[in-house]
């Protein structure tokens, strides 16, 4: 088969890379006001999970389709996420400033002030990874979205650890190799993020009976 054809592995694989050029695109625009972040990430991620279970059509009108129908929502979500990360954010640098000041015993009880934070923050990043892709793809209030966010990050350790793993390379490779990469961004992180994303939302999607059989 030629490798320039459609059907082509190669070909595939540049289509689906400029998909997350355009994707990366729309969701910087949509982002702009900063508010909107939720929405505009949501509305990515139910793209590029269309796009890894290959049910993709129209990747233009499918993500601005899903802006305006989660845009409630999401952005109620991404406010009390904004909201906590800052806060986790200022305790973080407080404790870290006040353990470095200390010592003796007041410097062991800033120690575990600032072990506490740490492990808010790893929950925090968590539950920010998984809280929009659920909501791109499921149904559920603002409290079960942020629970299941967090269970279902700590049991499929495994796909946490790969989609962190995800953004990490592409955050080190914008910053201290290529630049350029930035025009894939998110986008790629989103679509490289969905295929792990979708294993295990398929897990979540099987009924007892499916599981029998």
């Amino acid at each position: 088969m030629n490798i320039f054809s459609y059907e082509s592995k190669f070909s595939q694989v540049m289509l689906k890379l400029s998909y997350s050029c355009w994707l990366n695109l729309l969701w910087f625009i949509c982002s702009i006001p900063v508010f909107t972040i939720g929405a505009s990430t949501t509305a990515l991620y139910t793209v590029t999970l269309k796009i890894a279970d290959e049910t993709e059509s129209n990747i233009t009108k499918q993500f601005f389709q899903a802006f305006k129908r989660n845009f409630v929502q999401a952005t109620r979500l991404w406010l009390i996420m904004l909201l906590a990360g800052i806060l986790i954010g200022a305790d973080l640098y407080i404790v870290s400033h006040m353990r470095a000041a200390s010592t003796g015993f007041p410097a062991v009880i800033w120690t575990l002030g600032l072990a506490l934070n740490i492990c808010a923050a790893i929950i925090y990043t968590v539950i920010l990874m998984y809280v929009f892709p659920l909501l791109a793809r499921f149904e559920n209030t603002d409290i079960e979205m942020i629970k299941n966010s967090f269970l279902i990050g700590i049991h499929y350790l495994f796909c946490t650890i790969m989609v962190a793993a995800v953004h990490f390379v592409m955050f080190y490779a914008v910053v201290a190799l290529f630049t350029p990469l930035i025009l894939f961004g998110e986008g790629l992180c989103a679509l490289i993020s969905s295929y792990f994303f979708l294993n295990v939302f398929r897990v979540l999607s099987t009924t007892p009976e499916e599981e029998e059989q």
